[in-house]
């Protein structure tokens, strides 16, 4: 019983190094993250200049001066990107752990309880997957109003029906293995069973989920904020668009980097998430090992 659920849920070192280093998106994906995720923690100690700070220099192209050249009001675009990477991240992740821990609780709990709590928790699911997600996100935005706290309650509520659905589906197929049979017999509760023996082994699933739901998240952030509904408060890759709209034909970069920055964090976040769901796949694995053997 334990060597299958360990089997199950802890990859060998070597076979994570090998997945995540022979693909060269995966790599290019990880290194791009790494690079964001510095300019997040480090964007005081990164930036040149105050990004909050104007000045007669308005409009200016990119030069060695100014890197990604300045604003209409004179803010150095390059500055206001990278302070931009703190706030993009940060609510990628925090909705990323709040809409995955819903979609882990009703998952989990329809999946293995079954019957009419599942038939309950499918039907309030499917209830907020039939709205298209921006839309809901918009509608939901413009009537509670255009601040950061609303903007992170609004896109929890909206991503986590999905890892709900996928949870439910592992939670369901692994209750049915011989090591759950096996804790049922010797009188292990229905919440050690669940929480000690299943859930750990949809922990590949749910991180991989996760990790792919963030690059979701920032790219709606990112369009929430464009068409006006961000928060003028914190310097966001979206609303940087939003201002730059206006200035796109006479001064492209005011909304080239901004808009870069978003599709290059997205792309590394897929990469990355697509090469830990092929190293975190149990089907996956084994195929490695046998290979290796």
């Amino acid at each position: 019983m334990n060597r299958e659920a360990i089997n199950l849920r802890a990859p060998e070192s070597g076979v994570i190094r090998h997945s995540l280093t022979r693909s060269w998106t995966a790599m290019t994906g990880g290194v791009l993250l790494l690079l964001f995720l510095c300019a997040a923690l480090f964007a005081g100690q990164l930036a040149p200049r105050n990004p909050q700070q104007t000045s007669d220099a308005s409009l200016r192209p990119p030069s060695a001066q100014f890197l990604f050249g300045t604003d209409d009001l004179g803010r150095d675009v390059f500055s206001r990107v990278i302070h931009g990477a703190r706030i993009s991240i940060s609510i990628g992740v925090i909705v990323a752990l709040l809409s995955g821990l819903i979609g882990v609780l009703v998952g989990a709990t329809a999946g293995y309880a079954g019957g009419h709590v599942d038939d309950l928790l499918m039907r309030l699911t499917e209830l907020f997957m039939i709205p298209p997600r921006f839309f809901l996100a918009l509608i939901i935005a413009a009537l509670f109003g255009s601040t950061m706290f609303a903007l992170v309650a609004v896109l929890s509520v909206t991503y986590w029906p999905h890892t709900a659905r996928l949870v439910r589906a592992e939670v369901m197929s692994i209750r049915e293995r011989s090591f759950v049979e096996a804790a049922r017999a010797m009188g292990a509760s229905p919440a050690r069973i669940l929480f000690h023996d299943i859930m750990p082994n949809a922990l590949p699933l749910i991180v991989t989920n996760i990790v792919l739901m963030m690059g979701g998240v920032i790219l709606v952030e990112a369009g929430l904020e464009f068409i006006g509904l961000g928060d003028s408060n914190y310097i966001t890759w979206g609303y940087m668009l939003h201002n730059g709209e206006h200035f796109m034909r006479d001064a492209w970069w005011v909304i080239f980097f901004p808009a870069l920055a978003v599709s290059l964090l997205v792309l590394a976040l897929n990469a990355v998430g697509d090469a830990l769901n092929r190293t975190l796949d149990p089907k996956t694995r084994a195929a490695h090992l046998d290979k290796s053997a």
